[in-house]
């Protein structure tokens, strides 16, 4: 019986292509280096394709679809669970052991540094996504901010423009009606309403609102000192003499010089030391 090498050099053509070896020489080399080793030392399970257990049906056991990545990756787990629970009988069988003991501490495959950097990088990563997620949400509340903004001065343009042409048309003798001088007012007036009423429920803080209870309300300080309609007709307080530089010790038109009568300086000294 020739080897598979020296079979294989032989099985050749004229042309010189090489054949493939036959599988009565693969067969021999089996049989010689196959070892009668037992089953404990190679803790190998055959196992078929296994059944679904959702569907039990016999149709779909052969309706797995290999190009669906999904059904060949359960069909792989199912007949690795398979083999499993049938080849732990057998190991307890032989006694042999198959749970991990409780003192049992294995050493990591990365060390403590190298965890604590992949931590780290994961917080990082979600740290970014979360600020990407603010920044959507901003990027939403300005756009719809804008669109209502944009809304609003369409609006007013197309209320301008309609006042425009009723305005037109009066003044052209089309119409004599003036509704829309109405409409206006009214407009306005709902918006002075609409103001008053914000800063009506807006108010002073709570702060503010304790320091008013605790120090009183001071009353106005901007523009207390403006005049008004009835300070400016109140001459009540207006003194002629004093406008007219006509009081005492001072001096007119054609009058003396008013007479100082604090003593000089020599003559505070004199009193001074005359006193003593």
């Amino acid at each position: 019986v020739m080897d598979p090498v020296s079979q294989s050099a032989a099985n050749k053509d004229a042309v010189g292509r090489a054949v493939l070896p036959s599988q009565d020489g693969l067969k021999q080399c089996l049989t010689e280096f196959k070892q009668q080793l037992p089953w404990v030392e190679r803790l190998d399970v055959t196992s078929g394709q296994v059944m679904d257990p959702v569907s039990q049906s016999a149709a779909n056991k052969d309706a797995v679809d290999p190009e669906n990545d999904f059904q060949r990756e359960m069909s792989f787990y199912r007949q690795a669970q398979a083999a499993v629970l049938e080849a732990l009988p057998r190991l307890r069988k032989l006694q042999v052991p198959t749970r991990r003991p409780d003192d049992y501490f294995a050493e990591m495959a990365k060390s403590d540094q190298q965890m604590q950097k992949i931590r780290q990088k994961l917080k990082s990563k979600q740290e970014a996504m979360e600020r990407s997620e603010k920044a959507k949400q901003l990027r939403a509340m300005r756009k719809y901010g804008k669109k209502v903004q944009t809304e609003i001065l369409q609006r007013r343009q197309k209320e301008k423009k309609n006042m425009l042409n009723a305005v037109k048309k009066y003044q052209k003798g089309l119409s004599d009606k003036l509704d829309f001088l109405d409409e206006e007012q009214t407009s306005s007036q709902g918006h002075k309403k609409g103001g008053a009423s914000q800063q009506i429920k807006k108010g002073p803080n709570a702060k503010r609102r304790y320091k008013n209870q605790k120090f009183g309300f001071g009353g106005k300080k901007k523009g207390s000192k403006w005049n008004t309609k009835e300070s400016f007709n109140d001459v009540s307080s207006f003194r002629s003499k004093v406008a007219h530089n006509k009081g005492p010790g001072k001096a007119g038109r054609g009058g003396k010089k008013a007479l100082n009568k604090r003593p000089g300086k020599r003559a505070r000294q004199k009193m001074k030391s005359r006193g003593r």
